[in-house]
């Protein structure tokens, strides 16, 4: 057995189509996780038109996503950082202060989207920050990193249910350090930007953390806990977490990069981080926040 779940922003949720589609597809009776939010149900297979019906429905507003009902709640939560637990990239606000903003953020909007070698556009762009001050991270941190919506309640709602949180990011430990806190992962990694005199060096200490750094700690993380890899949800947006969403139970491309989407069987571009939530069954009353 599959299930579809449907997701909006709230009060985006049309009854109409979510009845229209269980008619269409032979689906169970919905079970509404979020009055006009989230919705699901159940059926016998993976309809054949869902792609195109995803089309359609994207244009509404709406995500929607078909997996196996078996195994879809799962033990550890594996995030990546950077416009995915936060709303920005570290790198290009610590640019932007540095008066190399919009260069940075072009490489950085390519190398998330795999055009670009990972760790030379780390180094490429760590270089343009040589000097700053190294009281300017906490500065970025107060006032110009903002969370993704629903961030909290999807760690917090997963942990309070038995699981563990894992922020994995290709960014730099200053920051996951305290994003990591604010939300309740168990553990935080990430590269470490070298500093010198209280300066940034321009450079990364080795090893640089990148994509298959990510793998990695999949496999480190879940065989230290005594779990497996389809025990996981993972999620991310660059190319830079495509090793590690295509390993684990489910991955997820949240508002991920063209080039990520085209790989990815679940996408989630309308929804916040409890959409996560959503489609592991989870009703918006069972969210602890």
């Amino acid at each position: 057995m599959f299930v579809i779940t449907l997701i909006a922003k709230a009060g985006g949720l049309d009854p109409t189509l979510v009845e229209s589609l269980r008619n269409a597809w032979g689906g169970q009776s919905a079970q509404w996780l979020a009055a006009d939010e989230a919705a699901e149900f159940a059926v016998p297979a993976m309809p054949e038109n869902l792609w195109g019906v995803w089309d359609d429905v994207q244009c509404m507003g709406v995500d929607l996503v078909c997996q196996p009902i078996e195994g879809r709640r799962k033990k550890m939560l594996l995030a990546d950082m950077d416009s995915t637990m936060i709303q920005q990239e570290c790198i290009d606000e610590l640019a932007d202060e540095a008066g190399v903003g919009a260069h940075v953020a072009d490489i950085t909007a390519r190398a998330m989207n795999g055009e670009l070698d990972f760790e030379a556009a780390i180094d490429e762009r760590v270089g343009l920050l040589k000097g700053l001050d190294a009281a300017i991270i906490d500065h970025v941190l107060d006032t110009r990193i903002t969370y993704m919506p629903g961030g909290k309640a999807l760690v917090q709602t997963m942990k309070a249910n038995g699981g563990y949180g894992a922020l994995v990011s290709g960014g730099f430990t200053a920051f996951t350090a305290k994003v990591a806190s604010e939300l309740g992962f168990d553990e935080n990694r990430a590269n470490t930007l070298e500093i010198v005199d209280d300066q940034l060096s321009g450079h990364v200490v080795r090893p640089i953390l990148g994509q298959q750094a990510k793998l990695d700690a999949l496999g480190e993380i879940t065989t230290r806990l005594g779990i497996s890899k389809k025990d996981v949800l993972a999620v991310g947006d660059g190319m830079n977490d495509l090793l590690m969403l295509s390993n684990a139970g489910t991955g997820v491309a949240l508002h991920g990069k063209p080039a990520l989407q085209e790989k990815c069987e679940v996408r989630i571009n309308h929804g916040d981080l409890t959409a996560l939530l959503y489609i592991q069954g989870y009703a918006k009353t069972e969210f602890v926040t």
